[in-house]
C-alpha cells in the first residue's frame, strides 16, 4: 500500500467531534468527488465517487448519521488501466435531499446551485481543519517521504482550487497552484509545509512516520555527504602525494639531492620515504617540527625546480 493511501485510511477513521465540523468535511467531499443528478419530475439525487473503500465507507457513515436519509453504495470496476473498484455512494430522490444540499452549501433556499463554498460552513478553525481533510480525501495525494516531498490536492473547479489556496495559506501553508492538462492543483513542497498540513488534518500516523522517513533519509543523506567528502579529500591527497613523487624523482634523477638546499632534501626525503602521509604526518617527522604551510612550501619549491627541468631552464 502506498504511502498516500495509507494516509487516507487513518483519514477515513478519523471523525470531527462537533457536527459542525463533520458537515464541512462532507461539503468538501461532495465539493470534489459529487454531482448532482436532476432527473424528470425535478427528482433530485447525489452521487459520490471514490475509489477508496474506506472512504465510501464514511461517507456513507457521515450521511447516515448527519441526515439519516437513505444511501447507497454501488461498486463498479474499471474496464481500462487499473481495473481497479469504484464505489459510488448514492442518495436517491428522498425527501430531505435539498436539505442536505442545502445545508452543504451546494444550493441556495431557492434550489438554485452555489459555485463557491459557503463561507458559514468555515467559520471555525476546527470546521477549517475538517474542510481540508475533506478536499485531501477527496482529490489528495501525498508522495512517500522516502522519494521527493510533494503533496498535492486535484479539482477540475479552478475557483474551488483558489478557495483551497487561500484557507491553507489562512493556516499557515504557502501553498502554490499550477495547471495540469483540464486540472487545477494545489501544492505543497517543503517536508515542514506537508508536516504541518497532516497535522491540521489530523494524520497523526502518517505524521509519524513521514518525519522517521525523513529523519532517516536526511541522516543517510548526511552520511554519504560526509562519505563523498572524505573520498574527494583522500583522492586529493593520493593526486598531491602522486604528483609530489613525480617532480621529487624527476630532481633526484636529473639535479641529484645534493644540489639542493637541505630544507628542500629533507622533506623530499621524507615524502620518497612515506609516499602516503599527509602534509600533518611529513610535518611531524621533521626535525625540528614543522607546520603544514611549512611542508607546503617545500613540496612547492621542489615543483618549481622539476618545472624547470621539464622546461630547460635547470
Amino acid at each position: 500500500m502506498s504511502f498516500s493511501a495509507a494516509t487516507k485510511n487513518e483519514l477515513a477513521r478519523v471523525f470531527g467531534r462537533q457536527s459542525c465540523c463533520r458537515v464541512a468535511e462532507l461539503a468538501a467531499l461532495i465539493k470534489m468527488d459529487g454531482s448532482i443528478q436532476i432527473s424528470g419530475g425535478q427528482l433530485v439525487s447525489l452521487n459520490i465517487v471514490t475509489e477508496n473503500a474506506a472512504v465510501a465507507r464514511k461517507i456513507f457513515s457521515m450521511v447516515k448519521s448527519q441526515f439519516d436519509l437513505h444511501t447507497e453504495v454501488l461498486v463498479q470496476r474499471k474496464t481500462r488501466l487499473r481495473k481497479n473498484n469504484v464505489y459510488l455512494v448514492r442518495i436517491p430522490p428522498q425527501p430531505g435531499v435539498n436539505m442536505l444540499l442545502n445545508r452543504l452549501g451546494m444550493i441556495d433556499q431557492n434550489g438554485r446551485l452555489i459555485n463557491g463554498v459557503r463561507e458559514e460552513l468555515l467559520k471555525k478553525e476546527c470546521c477549517r481543519r475538517a474542510y481540508l481533510r475533506g478536499v485531501f480525501l477527496g482529490g489528495g495525494s501525498v508522495n512517500s517521504p522516502e522519494g521527493t516531498y510533494h503533496l498535492e490536492i486535484i479539482t477540475g473547479n479552478e475557483k474551488h482550487a483558489r478557495y483551497i489556496g487561500r484557507l491553507m495559506q489562512k493556516l499557515r501553508l504557502p501553498a502554490k497552484e499550477s495547471e495540469r492538462k483540464n486540472w487545477h492543483v494545489v501544492y505543497l513542497k517543503g517536508s515542514e509545509q506537508i508536516v504541518r498540513f497532516l497535522n491540521i488534518i489530523g494524520a497523526h500516523a502518517a505524521l509519524l512516520n513521514f518525519e522517521n522517513a525523513r529523519i532517516y533519509k536526511d541522516m543517510r543523506n548526511k552520511v554519504n555527504r560526509l562519505v563523498n567528502c572524505e573520498t574527494a579529500n583522500l583522492n586529493k591527497t593520493v593526486n598531491a602525494s602522486v604528483r609530489q613523487l613525480e617532480n621529487i624523482k624527476l630532481v633526484r634523477d636529473t639535479v641529484g639531492f645534493d644540489h639542493i638546499p637541505v630544507s628542500l632534501r629533507e622533506v623530499a626525503e621524507l615524502r620518497v620515504k612515506y609516499p602516503d602521509a599527509s602534509l600533518k604526518e611529513l610535518g611531524d617527522f621533521m626535525q625540528p617540527r614543522l607546520g603544514k604551510s611549512g611542508i607546503n612550501h617545500r613540496l612547492r619549491k621542489l615543483e618549481e625546480i622539476a618545472d624547470n627541468i621539464r622546461e630547460g631552464k635547470f
